[in-house]
C-alpha cells in the first residue's frame, strides 16, 4: 500500500497529525476513517493493521491522531468527547475536499463511540463500525475518577493513563456527561458492525450487549474471541479489519477495480520503501493480494513469502490440471490435495553426481487424493500432476527479460 502523511486543521485551528493509506492501485474504491482510542495514537500497531487490512478490501483509510495526542496539535485536555467527533468531522470534511467523500467510520473504543456521534451528523457515512466501544461516553471517566474532586478543587491536574501523564481540566471531564450515545445508536439507522471481545477487561462485553439492543438493523455483532482491549496481538487487529472490509461489501455497491498502471503487463507489485519493510501489494485486473517476509526475518508477516507464492502457484495450477484431467476421464475425483515445501539442498544430499556439486532449488510436491480411485487412476494422476503448465515452466529453461520504465 502507499501512505501519505496528512495535516489537517480542525475547527479550531489545531492541525492534526493524519495518514492516508492506500490499495496497491492507489485508486481506492471508497475511503473510511480510523477513530483511535482514548490516549492512544494512529501509529498503534492495531490501528495500522486494521487499516492495512482495509486497503486490501479497496479503502483508501485515514488514521489520525485526536487533539493533544500523537503528533497532532493542541493539549490533550482539549480532546474530550465532543472535541473527539469535530475531530473526525474535520477530517471528513479534508478529505471530501481534497479526494472524495468517505463511506465508512471506524472506531476504537471511545473512538467507537466518536464514530456513531460523528456519523448521525454525517450524510455521506454509509456505514459504521466499532471495536471494543463504550455504551455510554462517561465510561472512561473511571479512568481517571481518583482525580475528579482534586480537579474540582484546582481547576486542572495531571493525571496518569496507562503509565503516561496528561493533563485534564473540569471541562475535560464535564464533556463526557452531554452526550446520550444509546439514543444516538438507536437514531443512526445506517449499517452497523459491533466486535467486542469478551474477555475485555478495559470495557466489558456487557456494553457491545448495550449498543446492539439500541441499534436498528441491519446490524451486526462479532466476538473477537480471547482478544484484548487494545488488540495487541497483530492476529486480532488484522483478523478485525478484515472482517469490517468483508461486512461492509454488503452494503457498498461493488466498484469495478481500477489498475495501477502495469505498462501493458499482467501484474504490477508496488513497495514503498519508506512507510514499509517488505510488505509489498500486488495487484491484477480483479484482484489484489499482499506479499511480505516473516517476523524471523524482519517482515511484518502481513502475507505469504515470495517463496510462499512460488509454491502456491505451482500447487494451484496442479490441483486444477488433475481437475480437469479427471473430468474429462470421469473418474471419481472428489477432492485434491497438494502439499508443497520449496527449500535448497546440496547436489551431494539428493545423490546427483555433478562435475561441480553445487546447491539446488527443490520443490517437493505431495499429492492426495479423495475419491473411489484405482491404482492404476491414482498413478496416472500422478504423472499428470507433472504435465501441470506451471511445473512445466518452472523445469524450463526460462528467459526473464529486465528493463527500467521511464516515467
Amino acid at each position: 500500500m502507499k501512505s501519505s502523511r496528512l495535516h489537517i486543521t480542525n475547527n479550531k485551528g489545531v492541525k492534526l497529525n493524519a495518514y492516508l493509506e492506500l490499495p496497491a492501485n492507489q485508486r481506492p474504491n471508497y475511503y473510511a476513517i480510523f477513530a483511535h482510542c482514548f490516549s492512544c495514537s494512529s501509529t498503534l500497531s492495531a490501528v495500522k493493521n486494521i487499516s492495512r487490512s482495509l486497503t486490501n478490501h479497496g479503502f483508501g483509510v485515514v488514521r489520525f491522531d485526536f487533539t493533544g495526542l500523537g503528533r497532532s496539535e493542541g493539549e490533550f485536555a482539549d480532546s474530550h468527547f465532543s472535541a473527539n467527533v469535530e475531530d473526525v468531522i474535520a477530517v471528513n470534511n479534508f478529505i471530501t475536499s481534497e479526494y472524495e467523500a468517505p463511506s465508512l467510520l471506524v472506531g476504537h473504543s471511545l473512538g467507537g463511540a466518536a464514530a456513531i456521534v460523528a456519523a448521525s451528523r454525517l450524510d455521506n457515512i454509509k456505514a459504521v463500525a466499532t471495536i471494543g466501544a463504550p455504551a455510554t461516553v462517561n465510561h472512561v471517566t473511571h479512568l481517571f475518577s481518583h482525580a475528579i474532586d482534586e480537579i474540582k478543587d484546582k481547576g486542572e491536574v495531571s493525571v496518569n493513563i496507562g503509565g503516561r501523564s496528561f493533563r485534564i481540566n473540569k471541562e475535560f471531564v464535564s464533556d463526557f456527561e452531554k452526550t446520550d450515545l444509546p439514543e444516538i445508536t438507536k437514531n443512526l439507522r445506517k449499517p452497523i458492525l459491533i466486535m467486542h471481545s469478551p474477555f475485555d477487561i478495559v470495557v466489558g462485553i456487557e456494553n457491545a450487549q448495550k449498543l446492539y439492543h439500541n441499534a436498528h438493523h441491519p446490524k451486526s455483532f462479532v466476538s473477537l474471541d480471547d482478544a484484548d482491549h487494545l488488540l495487541s496481538k497483530s492476529k486480532d487487529s488484522k483478523y478485525a479489519g478484515n472482517i469490517i472490509g468483508a461486512w461492509v461489501g454488503r452494503y457498498f455497491e461493488p466498484v469495478e477495480n481500477t489498475m495501477l498502471s502495469t505498462w501493458g503487463e499482467q501484474l504490477v507489485a508496488h513497495l514503498n520503501l519508506l512507510e514499509d519493510n517488505f510488505t509489498t501489494n500486488m495487484q491484477t485486473k480483479n484482484h489484489t493480494f499482499v506479499a511480505d517476509e516473516p517476523v524471523s526475518f524482519g517482515g511484518d508477516d502481513f502475507g505469504p513469502s515470495p517463496y510462499d507464492f512460488l509454491s502456491a502457484s505451482l500447487a494451484s495450477c496442479t490441483v486444477m490440471t488433475l481437475k480437469l484431467y479427471a473430468e474429462r476421464k470421469k473418474w471419481d475425483l472428489q477432492e485434491v490435495f497438494v502439499y508443497i515445501t520449496y527449500t535448497k539442498k546440496h547436489s551431494d544430499d539428493l545423490g546427483l553426481d555433478l562435475d561441480k556439486p553445487t546447491r539446488l532449488d527443490v520443490l517437493d510436491k505431495k499429492l492426495k487424493f479423495v475419491g473411489n480411485l484405482d491404482d492404476t487412476q491414482i498413478n496416472r494422476l500422478k504423472e499428470i500432476a507433472s504435465k501441470c503448465p506451471v511445473h512445466k515452466t518452472l523445469l524450463s529453461d526460462t528467459i526473464i527479460n529486465t528493463t527500467v520504465i521511464e516515467e
